[in-house]
């Protein structure tokens, strides 16, 4: 890696703040011996009325790690970076325009970016067809499946998946199938940088919030009405759930922090559930990162759906978590290759029910992995069977034992199609009217005549 330049591309804060830790933990070498780019995107539906990364409060401290800060939705405009990728034959040329316009000349390039699977981190890598890349991932997603095929002269590059440890001992699954290794960011490593960047947050809590009667438990909202998975009443009555939990856990201020990338749709449901329960309801609406919230506030509980923050609140703050509403989502959630599954299915398995069961005592970490490995691999294999053909034996086994345990994970369609225990069996009928099976049954009697 000597000498290259490292181009880091990051569309959210705390984004910035993994890739960032990984840089600290010595993770892409000493700071002398490259040149460092950020390159921050924002791939919200309308970027232009948010706050771009690089001007987001503590983004200061995340800065001397880099020599230049560049914007993506800048260089590609009027382009939308979540939407854009050059076609084929124009990559080389975007490439020409890229080491120009940052002054790369001819020098060796590396790339480290989010999600590969999609933009604009698939677009940066078919745009520099030769560099090695590093993918980082920052929440639960990593330990499901890679949901799109990687063709060979991408994934051949791809050095290794940089993951936060959430549940130590759950081996990632993402990009397993090109037998990219996994590396862990050290847990110290994350919390110093989400403590630096979140000083200025603080001090917004600070200004916001009562001296005396502070918030004690915190609701973390998440975006699920904007791709799709509920509707839009759905989600504000998934608030109002977390509302109820939260007060009948005994909690009588409580803070609500909305998903940074959710649209900024009001709703006066859920202040009316605080008059009706009689509690006291903070509305953070400033870009402040949810583990600050958890390091200043230090709540007694943590309630939301299926977030990631929820086991940054567990893993990093040691901080009670439960959940709400993960059954309807189990439910809903489509295609079953949808690579929210993974993180629902962790959430649902691991967490205690808000509304049904007793809150208020933090996770034992350590003990979760060896349950749940099974689980979210068999699940992982259901979800992208034909990447993993050799989890099969092992999957077909599990299931056979284990199914009647867990049966909102799996759907008795999905088993029934790749044969699995708990699927339908297969009617003669059916095969007979199957059009392929008739084809074959047509061409093995044409060659017996």
């Amino acid at each position: 890696m000597s000498g290259t330049t490292q181009i880091f591309f990051s569309a959210t804060q705390y984004a910035a703040a993994t890739v960032t830790a990984a840089i600290r933990a010595g993770f892409f070498g000493p700071r002398t011996a490259h040149r460092r780019i950020l390159v921050v995107s924002n791939t919200a539906a309308v970027p232009e009325v948010g706050t771009p990364l690089d001007r987001m409060p503590g983004f200061e401290k995340l800065r001397p790690e880099f020599d230049e800060v560049r914007s993506w939705n800048e260089f590609i405009s009027p382009f939308h970076p979540a939407g854009w990728s050059p076609r084929a034959q124009d990559a080389s040329l975007w490439e020409k325009a890229v080491r120009l316009a940052w002054n790369l000349g001819d020098e060796d390039v590396e790339i480290a970016c989010e999600s590969i699977q999609a933009n604009p981190s698939r677009a940066v890598a078919d745009i520099f067809a030769d560099s090695p890349v590093h993918v980082y991932a920052d929440g639960l997603m990593s330990y499901g499946p890679t949901r799109n095929r990687i063709p060979h002269n991408l994934n051949s590059r791809i050095a290794r998946v940089l993951h936060l440890d959430l549940i130590p001992g759950l081996r990632p699954m993402l990009l397993s199938e090109y037998g990219v290794e996994p590396q862990p960011i050290p847990n110290e490593a994350i919390v110093d940088v989400l403590a630096q960047i979140g000083e200025e947050g603080a001090s917004i809590l600070a200004d916001k919030l009562p001296a005396e009667d502070r918030p004690t438990a915190v609701m973390l909202g998440q975006y699920l009405s904007a791709i799709d998975l509920i509707t839009q009443d759905e989600e504000e009555q998934l608030h109002v759930r977390m509302l109820r939990a939260a007060a009948k856990a005994g909690h009588q201020d409580i803070l609500f922090k909305p998903h940074p990338s959710a649209p900024a749709v009001y709703s006066t449901s859920l202040e009316q559930a605080a008059d009706q329960l009689g509690v006291r309801l903070t509305v953070l609406r400033e870009p402040v990162l949810a583990e600050t919230v958890f390091a200043y506030l230090r709540p007694q509980l943590v309630i939301g759906c299926f977030s990631t923050a929820l086991m940054t609140a567990a893993a990093f703050y040691d901080i009670p978590v439960a959940r709400v509403g993960t059954g309807l989502l189990l439910e809903r959630i489509t295609p079953y290759e949808n690579s929210n599954r993974i993180p629902l299915t962790v959430i649902d398995a691991i967490l205690p029910d808000a509304e049904k069961d007793k809150v208020g005592q933090p996770l034992e970490l350590g003990r979760l992995a060896e349950e749940l490995a099974p689980l979210v691999r068999a699940v992982g294999y259901c979800m992208q069977a034909l990447k993993h053909h050799a989890m099969r034996d092992e999957v077909t086994a599990w299931l056979a034992v284990h199914l009647d345990a867990y049966p909102q994970y799996f759907k008795k369609r999905r088993l029934t199609s790749l044969r699995l225990p708990g699927g339908s069996p297969v009617r003669a009928e059916s095969l007979r009217r199957n059009p392929t099976v008739r084809r074959v049954v047509r061409r093995i009697r044409a060659a017996q005549a």
